[in-house]
């Protein structure tokens, strides 16, 4: 039973802990108020609710370190994690006490704020989220009552990202520009982002010996990964879902067993044969080719075709495209590698009737896009890839044929 002990000037709370050991907290002014906090104490107990005193002074710090050294996660989340923690949250919370914490929503609310106002709402949702993860595994190791980030608010309801999807002849325009200033591995790898819809990782990790020259297919099964500067292959993909076969309509196909061709390694590289960095391969080649590039001697160059497109971008692209073309949605999740919602996980199934329309429909786009060039493009077009013209001859040559 809970009672009060009297110091040489203060009193001394006592009260027993579920193990059935004495639990004390001297300091108190007056035998009322150590007695009062001592009979808590074992009305906590009493409701399985009891946190120890200890455990809930633990520094933010300290225990946000411990569960990062144990928490099982990717190599790319840990460290995108790490660069949270180093940058934002432990510069603000490291040496509160997770208490403290759990009693100051007005504080988190705050620093909330004012992070609004040096990075994106994103960026944002993405900082308080690992916040939150931390608070909760603290909940469950019984270190606070509660997770003190309910209720904060983090996003302005405002906020929504703007999406842009392509044209055919867009990508197409796109993919000769890279052409002319990458090569032909930039000119296919424009295709494929925008006629497979797999995300950057997926293609830049493809080996010339994985392509099934029968099914005309290219495998997804470990994505390239970049963390603190190093380059390596992924265990398995983002998603259970993620691992699958990606056939290729009839253009892509031959520009692509050419490149496999001459390609040692991976099939898209850099120009001295080494993996592909995505922030490089943006900055110097991809936002040229869309944004344009004002300081270029040739004017096919200058002008912009879609300012501001990414390269998972064309993952929006070519889903809306087979949307657009009566795609069942099922074989779009395929895809992209998406996991239907619900029971149609169960009981939807990609048939071949809907592979078949999937090619079709992009080799139709394609062609659209070839005709839908200036005569000057198409010459030039032709000019850049030879192999095309087998399969799309310009005019004056269907007309001599």
């Amino acid at each position: 039973m809970a009672y009060a002990e009297r110091l040489a000037k203060t009193w001394r709370a006592r009260y027993k802990r579920p193990d059935g050991t004495w639990g004390s907290k001297s300091g108190f002014d007056t035998k009322e108020a150590a007695l009062h906090w001592a009979e808590e104490q074992e009305a906590e107990v009493r409701r399985r609710t009891w946190i120890s005193p200890q455990d809930c002074e633990m520094a933010f710090g300290d225990f946000a370190q411990d569960w990062f050294g144990q928490a099982r996660l990717a190599e790319t989340t840990r460290a995108k994690y790490q660069s949270y923690l180093d940058t934002h949250l432990l510069p603000q919370w490291e040496d509160w006490p997770l208490i403290s914490i759990f009693n100051s929503h007005i504080e988190i609310q705050a620093w909330v704020n004012e992070l609004h106002e040096e990075l994106a709402e994103p960026s944002v949702s993405s900082v308080f989220a690992l916040f939150s993860t931390v608070l909760s595994v603290a909940v469950r190791a019984r270190r606070i009552p509660a997770n003190p980030c309910n209720g904060v608010r983090v996003s302005s309801g405002d906020y929504e990202a703007d999406r842009q999807t392509a044209t055919p002849v867009q990508v197409l325009r796109a993919a000769m520009r890279l052409h002319h200033t990458f090569g032909r591995a930039g000119f296919v790898l424009a295709l494929m982002d925008g006629y497979t819809g797999a995300r950057w990782s997926e293609l830049v990790a493809l080996e010339p010996h994985e392509y099934d020259e029968v099914n005309r297919a290219v495998p997804v099964r470990a994505p390239l990964r970049e963390s603190g500067g190093k380059m390596s292959k992924a265990k398995r993909p983002k998603t259970p879902a993620g691992k699958r076969w990606l056939q290729l309509p009839d253009f892509l196909e031959a520009v692509y067993t050419d490149l496999v061709a001459d390609s040692e390694g991976l099939v898209f590289t850099g120009s001295r044969g080494g993996m592909l960095r995505r922030g490089n391969f943006r900055s110097r080649f991809w936002r040229p080719a869309w944004d344009g590039d004002s300081s270029s001697e040739l004017g096919w160059l200058r002008t912009p075709i879609l300012p501001g497109f990414t390269f998972n971008e064309g993952r929006h692209t070519h889903r809306t495209w087979l949307a657009e073309d009566g795609i069942p949605e099922v074989a779009r999740a395929a895809r992209l590698g998406h996991r239907m919602p619900g029971m149609a996980n169960v009981y939807e199934h990609v048939t071949p009737t809907m592979k078949a329309q999937v090619l079709t429909a992009l080799e139709q786009r394609f062609q659209a896009s070839v005709r839908a060039l200036s005569p000057g493009e198409r010459d030039r077009l032709m000019e850049m890839v030879p192999r095309l013209s087998e399969h799309y001859p310009v005019e004056g040559e269907r007309k001599a044929s």
